[in-house]
């Protein structure tokens, strides 16, 4: 089995306080794929570098507390790729693929919109530059997974409050229909979905309210995966024993061994 994590941090020195790091070192995951780290090199600890036998790889913002991806992995890569080749995305830390033989694991943090009709711009652009590039991956016949926070909920099953959220980032149409395009036209996977039809699996509650007690959540943490892996995705769950951070760690086994 091959153990795969996706878990936004919001902030690795905030989730390494609130005991990310213990919990990780007792699941064996083989990678974790994680965003939002919110530092630079140097504001990392050995043990948010390399942490209990698996060592990191990281994109950074070049904004200091802000956005940033990593991949943790117990495996030696073949090759790592930092960012899409696209100055104003890359400068915002969002895309770091790892490749293992046949294998690419990618972590992804793709833009929030919420923040203001700017942003909102900022990702629309940021999907029209990455679905070309998502298509270019998945022609390439290999093995892959994107995990990572994709800050869409595709379905209304998706969010608890969909009624309410029809004209707000994260849950409007053209975001929804390019989700559809992805996983449609393209071929891609959503994993969760695939094995859970009716499970609404959200991954992400607002601060505001008692949202996450009263489990008023967004799914908008994914794997998106090829064919070939989702045929060999046994079971998936989402961790909320412990809370490191606004959003709950995504837990994936494949039955895929690495040579």
């Amino acid at each position: 089995m091959l153990r795969i994590v996706s878990a936004n941090l919001n902030g690795v020195r905030s989730a390494d306080k609130k005991g990310f790091f213990d919990w990780l070192a007792g699941i064996a995951a083989d990678f974790v794929c994680v965003q939002e780290l919110k530092a630079q090199a140097a504001d990392l600890s050995e043990r948010m570098r390399a942490p209990d036998g698996l060592t990191g790889y990281f994109h950074y913002a070049e904004k200091k507390g802000y956005s940033g991806v990593g991949v943790y992995t117990r495996h030696q890569p073949d090759a790592v790729i930092e960012g899409l080749g696209v100055d104003w995305i890359d400068a915002e830390g969002r895309f770091l693929q790892l490749d293992f033989g046949n294998l690419s694991v990618i972590s992804l943090y793709l833009p929030s919109g919420s923040s203001s009709d700017e942003r909102q711009q900022v990702k629309f652009q940021f999907l029209d530059v990455f679905m070309p590039h998502l298509e270019q991956l998945k022609a390439a016949g290999r093995d892959i997974v994107i995990c990572g926070d994709w800050n869409i909920a595709h379905q209304e099953i998706d969010l608890k409050n969909w009624k309410g959220n029809l004209k707000n980032s994260g849950f409007l149409p053209e975001e929804r229909a390019w989700m559809s395009d992805l996983l449609g036209r393209v071929g891609w996977c959503d994993v969760w979905r695939t094995l859970y039809p009716e499970q609404p699996g959200y991954s992400w509650w607002s601060n505001r309210g008692q949202a996450y007690a009263k489990d008023v959540g967004w799914r908008i943490d994914y794997h998106i995966v090829t064919p070939s892996l989702m045929a060999l995705a046994q079971s998936a769950s989402v961790y909320k024993d412990e809370k490191f951070s606004d959003h709950a760690p995504l837990i994936v086994d494949y039955q895929l061994t690495l040579a």
